[in-house]
């Protein structure tokens, strides 16, 4: 009837706000964001919604387990404190039982009044609340123990929405924060929903977003794609799941030593290649980098610019978090080093290509071993195992080595290297002191490389000749060797 009433310019307007207010009051249901292979794309952060108001506070109800004070001005013997009992009634003296149900203070403030003033004459009647009841409340979604709880309000005070994230042990790494909805039983028993964003208490300290709870409330948290800079805000806050908790995680591709691993948040290290790294507990994050670290480092033709961090969501599927880790090595861009939750697994592809100006940096970072072990055999000084860094070259193992012998041949090595998938490549290298970092002639080395220093022709013949004619072989020998000087028989 008050529709019809008003002219037609005000009309429109009035259908357009009923729209808007229908739509906002719906729940949204919990998002996967595509993955590869589905036409989607990948750490594209959820749209900042417009800055929505908290709901205003309603007045708190009366139920069962509630204490309240009822004082009667000059009537002393009638005043005192009572609980609701599990029915809804307050028994009071003179007037009896009470039923409180549902009501508010000051819609029991008169109820009493009412029912006193049948015994006495203009009663002025103060109800004050002592102790609240215990809450019972859900909570769903993206949080670390979704489920039912009780939480035991202190006096008036009525718990906070993040106390209940806390208690439920915070909020995973992909909770979408800014659509957090909350159904609540409504006095005409209609259930009432409404969303809060909760990252403006993060963002401004606006602590009018988060808000009180009350009995019955029911809380979803949906699933949203973070950014990584609104990931390491999200890390940090006080209701995110706990980081001094040990967590699982798998990492599998470039790294030596893939597989399943259990890592407490804190300083970890990398060992030598092939030897798992270590973690030590402390209350920062489990991180991208840590867990390449406990997993023995990085391969040397590891494609760090394309790590991938798989992540299942409560929803049944997952999502694919594409990092850059050049970016942190080489700016310093710490949003790149992802924290980790439990279950999610790091994939380290490999390079088609890779940069030689790149190379050193990367394998003398601490995502690498801190060293290789590679064996040298043949025509050198120091012949046998050793321990390099990562970043070596051939040609610096074999300085390393104490350079070739005067029997070397010293045109060429020979490299083989056992590849992951049990093939062995064998491979003859010109040495050239003098060059730098080149995969055809002068590569990096990796774990259990061998280098074989063949001996030079004149060296071969030499030991012909010794096993042949004994000591008039060496004779010969001594004759010969001024030739290798002049590259003749080498």
């Amino acid at each position: 009837m008050l529709l019809r009433s008003l002219p037609p310019s005000q009309l429109a307007f009035a259908f357009v706000a009923l729209a808007a207010i229908t739509s906002s009051s719906l729940p949204a249901a919990a998002q996967l964001p595509p993955l590869p292979g589905n036409n989607g794309t990948n750490n594209a952060a959820s749209a900042p919604l417009p800055n929505i108001a908290p709901p205003a506070e309603t007045a708190y109800t009366l139920g069962a387990g509630d204490v309240v004070h009822v004082d009667i001005f000059k009537v002393s013997q009638y005043s005192g404190e009572s609980e609701v009992a599990v029915d809804g009634i307050l028994n009071l003296p003179l007037v009896g039982p009470v039923n409180v149900a549902g009501l508010t203070i000051d819609e029991t403030t008169d109820l009493l009044s009412s029912k006193y003033g049948q015994y006495l004459r203009r009663p002025l009647v103060t109800l004050t609340l002592r102790n609240r009841r215990p809450l019972q409340v859900g909570i769903s979604g993206e949080i670390d123990s979704p489920g039912a709880y009780t939480l035991t309000q202190t006096g008036t005070q009525a718990p906070r929405l993040t106390q209940l994230l806390e208690r439920a042990g915070g909020v995973t790494q992909v909770a979408d924060i800014r659509q957090i909805q909350i159904q609540r039983p409504g006095r005409d028993g209609r259930q009432q929903t409404f969303t809060i964003d909760l990252w403006q208490l993060l963002e401004t300290g606006n602590s009018q977003y988060d808000i009180s709870l009350r009995d019955g409330d029911s809380i979803f948290i949906p699933t949203g794609t973070v950014s990584l800079q609104d990931s390491t805000l999200l890390a940090d806050a006080s209701f995110a799941a706990s980081v001094s908790e040990a967590i699982n995680v798998a990492v599998i591709g470039e790294v030596y030593r893939p597989g399943p691993y259990t890592i407490r948040g804190g300083q970890a290290t990398t060992r030598d290649a092939g030897v798992p790294g270590s973690s030590s507990g402390s209350n920062t994050p489990t991180t991208v980098t840590r867990a390449l670290q406990v997993a023995g480092g990085i391969r040397p033709r590891a494609d760090i610019r394309k790590v991938q961090v798989v992540r299942p969501t409560r929803t049944g599927g997952s999502q694919v978090i594409d990092v850059d880790l050049w970016k942190l090595l080489e700016v310093g861009d710490v949003y790149q080093d992802v924290v980790l939750q439990p279950n999610d697994t790091i994939f380290v592809p490999t390079a088609i290509a890779l940069n030689p100006e790149e190379v050193p940096t990367v394998l003398g970072s601490s995502i690498s071993p801190n060293s290789i072990r590679v064996n040298i055999v043949g025509e050198v000084t120091r012949s046998g195992t050793m321990e390099l860094d990562p970043n070596t070259s051939l040609s610096q193992a074999i300085l390393a080595a104490g350079g070739f012998n005067r029997r070397a041949r010293e045109k060429d090595a020979e490299l083989i290297r056992l590849n992951p998938d049990g093939t062995v490549v064998r491979r003859k290298i010109p040495v050239d002191f003098a060059g730098g970092i080149n995969d055809e002639n002068n590569p990096i080395l990796q774990n259990n490389d061998v280098i074989i220093v063949n001996p030079s022709a004149l060296a071969r013949i030499s030991d012909d000749i010794g096993t042949v004619l004994g000591p008039v072989g060496q004779v010969i020998t001594n004759v010969f060797s001024p030739l290798r000087f002049l590259n003749i028989l080498d």
